[in-house]
């Protein structure tokens, strides 16, 4: 399973803006040899990285490391990737779409980040929808709160209030499909 480069990409700028230079350094030294050898050099954007080393590991890291094991640390990730990646003219994009538009997109942007993956939207109603990641072969409960952050701050982006999001079921339990209620006002 592959990520793209730009979900990895923003995990030394998350940790650095959060817990500053001493922070990274804390998470870098914690990582295998292996992520740290791609987090020690510039990160390109358009290239795949295997899922398990450059993206897993890594977040699994920063929540042990700054979050005493709670996933909240992923989903804040999940968050700042969303305000890192929906900058310029996406952001207008973003802001001049429903909320229904945006979560209509995410089956795309899904497959942009990871591939193999395959999301569908079965239930979109005004303030509710469901989505339901069908396919993703190593999908692990961190990786799932990544996707709900980044969905999460991409709905507030687009101007919507109280956006709540729940996971009802989930690959990671040997489940048919990971399912994401969201709502908002």
């Amino acid at each position: 399973m592959e990520v793209k480069g730009t979900a990895v990409a923003v995990m030394p700028v998350f940790l650095r803006k959060k817990f500053q230079e001493e922070g990274f350094q804390r998470w870098l030294q914690a990582l295998s040899p292996e992520a740290q050898d791609i987090y020690s050099q510039p990160i390109l954007s358009s290239v795949w990285y295997n899922l398990q080393t450059h993206l897993l590991e890594p977040t699994v890291t920063l929540c042990d490391l700054f979050y005493d094991g709670n996933k909240q640390g992923a989903f804040e990730v999940g968050q700042f990737s969303a305000e890192y990646a929906l900058k310029g003219i996406y952001r207008l994009f973003v802001k001049m779409g429903s909320p229904e538009f945006i979560l209509k997109k995410a089956a795309v942007i899904m497959t942009n980040y990871y591939r193999p993956s395959r999301l569908e939207v079965p239930l979109m109603e005004k303030n509710r929808a469901v989505l339901r990641i069908m396919e993703f072969a190593e999908l692990h409960a961190v990786i799932e709160q990544r996707i709900a952050g980044w969905m999460q701050q991409a709905l507030v982006i687009s101007g919507v209030k109280n956006v709540n999001l729940l996971i009802t079921s989930s690959l990671t339990k040997n489940q048919p499909f990971t399912e994401i209620i969201a709502t908002w006002s």
